[in-house]
């Protein structure tokens, strides 16, 4: 159960990704500090998503054993 929900909140930090580069492309024309500042989560959303990933399938190795 607690596996299931750490799986939720890896692929939630990508749709969270999705987002942020959408407002980025959506603010690049007019407000381009905006823009860096969305690219900038974006990079930090996907970084967390292999974090959390690398840490729920060592929680997994570890519980098996």
């Amino acid at each position: 159960m607690l596996s299931k929900l750490y799986r939720f909140f890896e692929y939630a930090y990508l749709i969270i990704a999705v987002f942020f580069a959408y407002e980025a492309v959506n603010n690049w024309s007019t407000e381009r500090n905006r823009a860096y500042l969305f690219l900038f989560f974006v990079v930090v959303a996907i970084f967390m998503f292999f974090f959390k990933r690398k840490f729920r399938k060592k929680m997994e190795e570890r519980n098996k054993n």
